[in-house]
C-alpha cells in the first residue's frame, strides 16, 4: 500500500466535495476547482474525510494511488488556504512593477516584458526586487512562477536572473586566466 495514498483527507467545514463519475469537484471559500480523475481509482467520501483506494496491485495502478490523493489534498487546502509561490529579481537593474492585474519585468532586456495571469492567479509585487504568484490550484501557481522564471533564469557566474525565494544557485568559477 502506498503510505500517501491510503491516509484519509480531512474535509474541513465550510468545504463541500462532489464526486460525478471520475470527476471531482471541491467548493470551498476561496474558490472552485474541479478536475477529472483516473477512471481506475475509487475515491469514496464519508463525512468529512476523503478516502483513496487502488483497485489492484499492478504497477499502474501503485503509481496512481498517492499521486490523486494529492491531487486531491491539494484541492481541499487550495480552496481553503491557497498558494503562493516568491520569486526574487537579482541583479543591478533588475525590478518588477505591477500595472492594473499584469506585472512588467525589467530584466536586462531591451525591452519590458509583461505577464499577464489568467482567472484564479494573481500577482503581488511587494518590493521591486519580490514578486508573490497567489493562486487555489497548486499546479498553475507553480506554473506560472516557472513562467515568470523563464523569463531570466539565473545565471551560474554571478547569479543574476529571477530565482525562487531560497532557491540555492550553484556558482561556477570564471575563467582562469592565462598562465605563463
Amino acid at each position: 500500500m502506498s503510505r500517501i495514498g491510503r491516509k484519509p483527507i480531512e474535509v474541513p467545514s465550510g468545504v463541500e466535495v462532489t464526486l460525478n463519475n471520475a470527476a471531482i469537484t471541491v467548493k470551498g471559500p476561496k474558490g472552485t476547482l474541479t478536475r477529472e480523475l483516473h477512471r481506475d481509482m475509487k475515491v469514496t467520501v464519508e463525512g468529512n474525510t476523503i478516502t483513496v483506494e487502488r483497485p489492484s496491485d499492478n504497477k499502474e495502478h501503485r503509481s496512481l494511488h498517492g499521486t490523486t490523493r494529492s491531487v486531491v489534498n491539494n484541492m481541499v487546502s487550495g480552496v481553503t488556504d491557497g498558494f503562493s509561490k516568491s520569486l526574487e529579481l537579482v541583479g543591478v537593474g533588475y525590478r518588477a512593477s505591477k500595472s492594473g492585474d499584469k506585472i512588467v519585468l525589467n530584466v536586462g532586456y531591451s525591452h519590458p516584458v509583461e505577464i499577464t495571469p489568467e482567472a484564479g492567479i494573481e500577482f503581488e509585487v511587494p518590493s521591486n526586487t519580490k514578486i508573490i504568484v497567489r493562486g487555489i490550484d497548486k499546479e498553475r501557481v507553480g506554473a506560472y512562477a516557472a513562467q515568470i522564471r523563464s523569463v531570466r533564469e539565473p545565471e551560474p557566474y554571478k547569479g543574476k536572473g529571477i530565482k525562487y525565494e531560497g532557491e540555492r544557485i550553484i556558482r561556477k568559477e570564471g575563467k582562469a586566466g592565462k598562465k605563463k
